[in-house]
């Protein structure tokens, strides 16, 4: 086995509803692919930016949040479809989300849902707080859409989010994304560039040499 298979994982730490995510998104592919290049492992944990919750989003957080797209978008040209903001009812809860994505794992389509659910979010206008969006998602994704909504509700998939939950507290981050390097049993908080990847790997290569 390759010595960073035995030694070396690593971990991107993120929400699927996170607007820096969406943005980190370009970067984080090629970074990802170089990682497996290179025979390290990669590992995504849901970070949970915000609890369950029915309640539509207050005028001024849905000012604070636009906000931040608005901001994105001049900084790296991120896109963004600004008609969320009129044509969906926002909530400010990410965890359904996030165990969208958990439950997708298990049909190997863990990175396809989050793909998916960020495009839902930012391009289609479609609420991803809504458990009937991430049944849409899996279906178009050609996942078993029945199995998928089961385990959504499940008891252990409930377990495995708030595991993922604590495990992203408990790691070297000070938000989301973050990227972390575990080596030889030492935690590594990676560098991220929203423009340029190549200072995180060069930092990780650094690491492992």
């Amino acid at each position: 086995m390759d010595k960073f298979m035995e030694n070396s994982q690593f971990y991107y730490v993120h929400d699927p509803m996170c607007s820096w995510c969406w943005a980190h998104r370009p970067q984080w592919d090629q970074f990802k692919k170089a990682l497996e290049s290179r025979n390290i492992p990669v590992e995504y944990v849901v970070g949970g930016l915000a609890p369950d919750s029915d309640k539509p989003m207050p005028e001024e957080q849905k000012e604070t949040v636009s906000g931040y797209w608005r901001k994105i978008e001049a900084l790296l040209g991120t896109p963004f479809n600004h008609d969320f903001w009129n044509s969906a009812t926002p909530r400010r809860s990410t965890y359904p989300a996030c165990r969208a994505v958990i439950a997708a794992k298990s049909q190997q389509a863990e990175e396809k849902m989050i793909h998916a659910l960020q495009e839902a979010y930012y391009l289609r206008a479609l609420n991803p707080s809504d458990v009937s969006t991430h049944e849409l998602l899996a279906a178009e994704l050609g996942l078993d859409v029945s199995k998928f909504s089961n385990e959504l509700a499940s008891n252990e998939l409930e377990a495995e989010f708030n595991r993922q939950l604590r495990f992203a507290h408990s790691m070297p981050i000070s938000g989301f994304p973050s990227m972390v390097l575990k080596h030889n049993d030492q935690w590594h908080s990676i560098v991220l560039d929203y423009k340029d990847y190549s200072g995180a790997l060069a930092q990780v290569e650094e690491i492992l040499s």
